[in-house]
């Protein structure tokens, strides 16, 4: 494989070394490992633009073949908004990985080089990665198979130190089978896990995955946000590509705009604009992401007030619009809505005439706000 190094000691301080979505390769010396290990690095596209902005962090294991599917459907799905911009890491195991996962069949716990990475992925590479990128709370950890398993003992500890976790077709060995549903069922923080599977996977793993689901679908824990997928004809390794794109969708589900789903909710929902407001709390709370109402939500929310005639909450909708999108003429129009609905054309109408002035957005331009005054001129002989 062709490419450029830069010895990186795990103790200095490196610089962000990053342009766009592109992947850059490292390799870090660990205190643990005694030893080099290579990773790859992808950064958001506007990494070195949104100098103020945190992102999450996806560490992917098996890096020398898995990285590339997870960074490229991050890079995708980002870019779309349907989940979070991320910092994917992965770790190159190629002539370690089975040294990386060792257990001992005594204590059925990392060890000897097992242990040793377990603490350099822990104790060496997540502290190294948080001083030189701006990461945000949540982190996000991918494995196959034998990683997959190994990934699992981090849940056993105090607090886990990841916040999601995506276990490809698992080898669950019988310490981490045995134990994983008591240890989510009481497990006191948030955790997302999810399962993948295939049809045609290895017909051992396979069953022992289907036991896992039937105990951990039962869990009754308000903080485990559990998925499992058990893909139709998909084998041990074509599963790969169907069940990333899957579980990035679950796992940030709340994350995305409105979709036409939603919207038939939102035409059922008593108070829109508290709905909308929780909406962002939550995606807040959940990611530790703070991110601006998305236009198009903002959009939805005004189709739900127009076809339910809930016109008063236009008056809080304007607010959260002018505070989100200033510039435009979304949170005015709203407010001009509100005064127009309200009996108030007066009002309407100088909310429209400072709307005109702004940029347009949405479905929201001139030729419509010229519209409205007109009409209201007319109506009203103002």
């Amino acid at each position: 494989m062709k490419r450029m190094h830069f010895i990186v000691i795990l103790s200095i301080l490196i610089s962000p070394f990053f342009i766009s979505a592109q992947v850059t390769y490292k390799v870090v010396k660990s205190e643990k490992l005694q030893a080099e290990r290579e990773l790859k690095i992808q950064l958001p596209r506007n990494y070195n633009k949104n100098t103020g902005k945190k992102y999450p962090l996806v560490v992917v294991l098996d890096g020398d073949y898995l990285f590339e599917p997870v960074a490229g459907n991050i890079d995708y799905y980002s870019y779309w908004e349907d989940i979070p911009e991320a910092i994917v890491v992965g770790v190159n195991q190629i002539g370690s990985r089975e040294s990386d996962t060792k257990v001992d069949f005594e204590t059925l716990l990392p060890a000897d080089e097992g242990a040793l990475f377990f603490e350099f992925l822990g104790m060496e590479l997540l502290p190294l990665l948080e001083k030189n990128y701006r990461i945000a709370p949540f982190k996000m950890i991918i494995g196959q198979n034998r990683t997959a398993n190994f990934m699992n003992y981090y849940l056993f500890k105090d607090k886990s130190i990841f916040d999601a976790y995506i276990n490809l077709s698992p080898d669950y060995l019988k310490p981490v089978h045995s134990n994983l549903a008591n240890q989510l069922k009481a497990i006191d923080q948030k955790i997302w896990y999810y399962i993948a599977t295939g049809s045609n996977d290895i017909p051992a793993l396979h069953e022992t995955i289907l036991a896992t689901d039937k105990r951990l679908r039962t869990l009754e824990n308000q903080k485990l946000f559990y998925y499992f997928d058990n893909i139709e004809n998909a084998t041990h390794y074509t599963l790969v590509g169907k069940a990333i794109p899957s579980a990035l969708e679950q796992i940030f589900s709340v994350f995305r705009a409105y979709s036409a789903k939603d919207y038939e909710i939102l035409l059922e929902t008593n108070a829109l604009v508290d709905h909308l407001i929780e909406k962002y709390k939550t995606i807040e709370n959940q990611y530790g992401l703070a991110i601006k109402i998305r236009v198009s939500d903002f959009v939805m929310i005004a189709k739900a007030i127009e076809v339910n005639e809930k016109y008063d909450e236009y008056k809080e909708l304007s607010k959260l619009a002018i505070k989100a999108h200033e510039k435009t003429m979304l949170g005015d129009y709203f407010e001009a809505r509100y005064y127009e609905t309200n009996g108030k054309p007066k009002k309407a109408l100088r909310k429209y005439q400072v709307a005109f002035g702004k940029e347009e957005v949405a479905f929201i331009n001139k030729d419509l706000i010229l519209e409205k005054i007109n009409t209201l001129k007319k109506d009203f002989g103002l």
